[in-house]
C-alpha cells in the first residue's frame, strides 16, 4: 500500500510539474488578446517616384503589423490597421477621401504593398498621379 501511495504522489507531482507550464503558455496571449490563435497580418509598404516598381527604387519603406495588435514602423499603425480591416485587406477598395483637392501636376508615385493579411498572401502595386493623390487614398494606410 505504501508503494502505491508513493507512486500516485510521484505521478501526480510529475504531471503537475509538466502540465503547469503548458497550461500557462496556452493561456498567455500577446498584448492582452484573448487566448486564441490569430492569423498573421504583416505588411511591407514602399513608395518611390516613377511609374513602375520595376524601374523605381523605393524612397521610403515601412512595416505594418496588424495582428495581434497594431505595430511596426508605419507612423499611423492603428489607423492603417483600422482602414485595412474595413476593406478586409483589399487595398484596391481604398477610395479617395471626399473633400481632398489635389493639383493636376503629373509626378507619378508608385506604391507597393507585400505581405500577409489575415493569413493570406497579398501583393499590391499602384501608380498615383502625385503624392497628394496617394495620400488621399486611405488617409492612414498610404500616408507614410
Amino acid at each position: 500500500m505504501r508503494n502505491t501511495a508513493r507512486w500516485a504522489t510521484t505521478i501526480g507531482l510529475t504531471a503537475a510539474a509538466v502540465c503547469a507550464p503548458l497550461a500557462g503558455a496556452a493561456s498567455a496571449a500577446p498584448d492582452g488578446a484573448p487566448p486564441a490563435l490569430y492569423a498573421p497580418s504583416a505588411l511591407v509598404l514602399t513608395m518611390g517616384h516613377g511609374e513602375s516598381a520595376t524601374t523605381v527604387a523605393p524612397e521610403r519603406a515601412v512595416t505594418l503589423t496588424c495582428a495581434p495588435g497594431p505595430s511596426g514602423t508605419h507612423p499611423a499603425a492603428t489607423a492603417a490597421c483600422g482602414e485595412l480591416a474595413e476593406v478586409n485587406g483589399d487595398l484596391r477598395a481604398l477610395t479617395m477621401d471626399e473633400g481632398v483637392f489635389c493639383t493636376h501636376q503629373y509626378d507619378p508615385v508608385v506604391v507597393t504593398v507585400a505581405g500577409v493579411w489575415q493569413g493570406q498572401r497579398i501583393s499590391y502595386e499602384r501608380t498615383f498621379a502625385n503624392e497628394c493623390v496617394m495620400n488621399a487614398h486611405g488617409s492612414g494606410v498610404l500616408t507614410f
